[in-house]
């Protein structure tokens, strides 16, 4: 039998390359409801794991490339294209677009690796370690809130702020993007029971209220 990766190359696996969470679009899309919660996974994206002292030399050249680095737990830095996730005092998720991988045409990894250079860090392609579910909807946060132990109020909470947490009991990296819309960021392996997770959490919802 013919070799489909020798015939097709880069970007022939490129389209049938399976989402972690593609098994669930049906049951996504049945149980969101709209103008209520609605959940649904994101696009692969490119993604790399940064380890650097953000005050050093490399540090100033990778944030250069990347349009900056968080300064402290809970800030997100970035472009329009590239977001930039705080882990750690040195520890950074760079999460951009799939078409800014080095495998298709992209050069984002490639220029974050130039630009830590043989200085102490490193830097990691991660762009199949994790998938990205999008919940949104006035009742986004209520669904978190049955499995997340931060505090997810407005006050506390804003938008373009991202943590370490669980929702769950599964680890994510939370964002929230915009007043009543999150971005979570599980392991891939995490992404069946998670995305099961999140249905079941939803499902309240889903029926009439009670007068």
């Amino acid at each position: 039998m013919a070799n489909t990766a020798a015939l097709t190359g880069i970007n022939g696996l490129r389209d049938i390359r399976r989402s972690p969470a593609s098994h669930l679009a049906g049951a996504m899309e049945a149980g969101s409801i709209e103008g209520t919660v609605t959940l649904s996974e994101g696009p692969f994206q490119t993604m790399a794991g940064v380890r650097v002292d953000p005050r050093s030399e490399e540090g100033a050249r990778i944030a250069s490339v990347a349009g900056g680095l968080p300064a402290r737990c809970g800030e997100v830095a970035g472009t329009d294209r590239v977001t930039v996730l705080w882990l750690g005092p040195q520890e950074f998720l760079v999460v951009a677009p799939e078409e800014a991988h080095d495998s298709l045409g992209g050069d984002l990894i490639g220029s974050l690796t130039a630009a830590l250079g043989d200085a102490p860090g490193q830097v990691v392609d991660l762009s199949a370690n994790r998938t990205t579910f999008e919940l949104s909807g006035p009742r986004a946060r209520a669904v978190l809130e049955k499995g997340c132990s931060l505090d997810l109020h407005p006050r506390s909470f804003t938008p373009g702020t991202a943590l370490n947490t669980e929702v769950g009991n599964i680890p994510v990296v939370l964002l929230k993007t915009g007043d009543d819309s999150f971005r979570l960021f599980p392991r891939a392996s995490f992404a069946d029971y998670l995305g099961r997770w999140l249905l079941d959490a939803m499902r309240e919802f889903a029926s009439p209220e009670v007068p």
